[in-house]
């Protein structure tokens, strides 16, 4: 930097005009602010210079915005912007999330006289698909005379993001020619949108392709879906790949290696990986650590750490209140946890959330206290949802509370009627109290609805592959194998149990 700026004052002494170099060699340190300076004072502004300020604050975190006013300057000033300057703004754009914005600039890059060549039409379906409006995008896309990997990426990844991942995997199948990104595009949009089996699936296919090898976008995208399946082994297996191939700097990636740990009852390694974050560590790494305290019994170390994430100068968000309710519901701790609640909104400036309300239920529905979590239910600002109601009705399931559980059962029916598990825990809790008048009223809603109980099912891990059973299962290929096996295992715990019993009967003989 010392040496740029010897240059410029020697420039300024002697009246060479060396704003070009200069202006490159500040945007390669990088010092954008400085580099502006110097082409706003610049005799003979170009379009190149233009274009290369416009290019880099595109690029930054928090300075879009400057990209649109350069334009309007070089347009003022009379200097027709070209195709890289379009390209450029197309990128900003994306960042500043303004549809409106997006519009106008295509239409000058139409006045202007271009046709979008293969980087232009890519760069405009990238922006249209990053602001959601896939229906924009898809008319660029279907335009395209040729498309190339990019092209197909950029279209792959906007479904994806918008969650419509039947279009997203059609265009997948249909692409000549694939790359590790289109492959990561699939896989973190069904981790995204919680199809955790779908993403584990293509993420094992990718791994037999020799050509193909996952990227740190990749590994940051499959270890949630690791994580929620309980896929323990093979989520070993890909932090492994990721600590020999240099992916464990990325933040995202040793974030999401905790949470697998947390999430998969692995509390001992998830410290390890946390303590190992050090200096790194951001929100989400606390919010992991926190969650998986709570939800795995330690619920005083959780609100340890919050203390110690507060004594560290980290501020919570709302996931960490969650987490802090949790700990509260699962340690009985029903003051404790009023009190988190509250502090959201007076000590943090954090509106509640259904998740949070939801969480306030169901601390109070399990401690008891009933009336009190309906209640809670009846002063939220927003609708709830059955999640709510469901732990509610739970609640009343455990205390034997009939008047409430009708009340949330009511609204159960309305909001997932093809649900049979609410039907079933309300007869549950007739039942229990005698009720059998209600029982009988159910059954007969049930049948007359044709409301059958789904089977449940389980995944097995097995060789670095999950499994996927339910209840009497033939449909997977080794099932004769399967079967066979299991008929003597059991036949082999008849064998001991009859010798234990035998053992047993000598044993009293005496």
């Amino acid at each position: 930097m010392n040496q740029v700026k010897q240059i410029h004052a020697y420039t300024v002494r002697n009246g060479v005009d060396q704003t070009k170099i200069l202006i490159e060699k500040l945007l390669q340190i990088p010092n954008i602010q400085y580099a502006h300076l110097l082409f706003n004072h610049s005799p003979n502004p170009t379009v190149y210079l233009y274009n290369k300020i416009i290019q880099a604050y595109s690029s930054s975190s928090h300075s879009q915005h400057q990209c649109f006013s350069l334009y309007s300057q070089m347009r003022l000033h009379g200097y027709p912007p070209n195709q890289h300057t379009f390209n450029f703004l197309f990128s900003a754009c994306t960042s500043l999330y303004s549809l409106p914005l997006a519009q106008v600039l295509h239409t000058h890059f139409v006045k202007s006289g271009f046709q979008p060549d293969l980087f232009a039409a890519t760069a405009l379906l990238d922006m249209y698909g990053k602001l959601g409006t896939l229906e924009f995008a898809r008319k660029v896309f279907d335009e395209m005379g040729k498309r190339e990997i990019p092209s197909w990426n950029a279209m792959i990844a906007g479904y994806a993001r918008v969650g419509d991942m039947e279009e997203a995997l059609e265009l997948f199948k249909l692409m000549p020619c694939r790359n590790v990104v289109s492959w990561t595009a699939v896989i973190s949009g069904y981790s995204r949108s919680k199809q955790y089996e779908k993403a584990m699936g293509l993420f094992l296919r990718m791994e037999r392709l020799k050509d193909i090898r996952p990227n740190e976008v990749t590994v940051a995208s499959i270890l949630p879906a690791c994580a929620n399946l309980g896929a323990l082994e093979i989520g070993q297996r890909i932090e492994e790949y990721a600590r020999k191939n240099g992916f464990f700097k990325n933040l995202y990636v040793g974030n999401a290696v905790l949470e697998m740990y947390a999430k998969c009852g692995n509390i001992d390694v998830a410290w390890r990986v946390f303590d190992e974050l050090g200096t790194l560590r951001n929100v989400c790494s606390w919010n992991s650590m926190i969650m998986g305290l709570a939800v795995h019994g330690q619920c005083s170390k959780a609100l340890e750490l919050y203390d110690q994430m507060m004594s560290e100068g980290t501020s919570p968000d709302d996931v960490t209140f969650v987490g802090l309710l949790l700990a509260c519901t699962h340690g009985g701790m029903v003051v404790k946890g009023r009190h988190i609640f509250k502090s959201m909104a007076t000590d943090f400036d954090i509106i509640p959330k259904l998740e949070h309300y939801g969480c306030m239920v169901d601390l109070l529905g399990r401690a008891g206290q009933l009336r009190e979590a309906y209640e809670v239910i009846q002063s939220m600002p927003m609708k709830p949802d059955s999640v709510i109601w469901g732990a509610l009705l739970g609640a009343c399931s455990f205390h034997g509370n009939v008047e409430i559980a009708e009340i949330a059962a009511e609204s159960l029916f309305v909001l997932e009627p093809w649900n049979p598990g609410n039907y079933v825990i309300l007869s549950n809790i007739y039942a229990s109290v005698g009720k059998w008048d209600g029982v009988a009223k159910l059954r007969k809603v049930m049948k007359g609805s044709q409301i059958t109980k789904t089977a449940g099912y389980s995944f097995i891990e097995e060789g670095g592959q999950l499994h996927k059973f339910i209840v009497d299962d033939r449909s997977h290929p080794e099932s004769n194998e399967i079967f066979a096996l299991l008929d003597g295992v059991y036949e082999l715990i008849k064998l001991n149990r009859s010798s234990f019993e035998w053992h047993l009967d000598l044993d009293l003989s005496y």
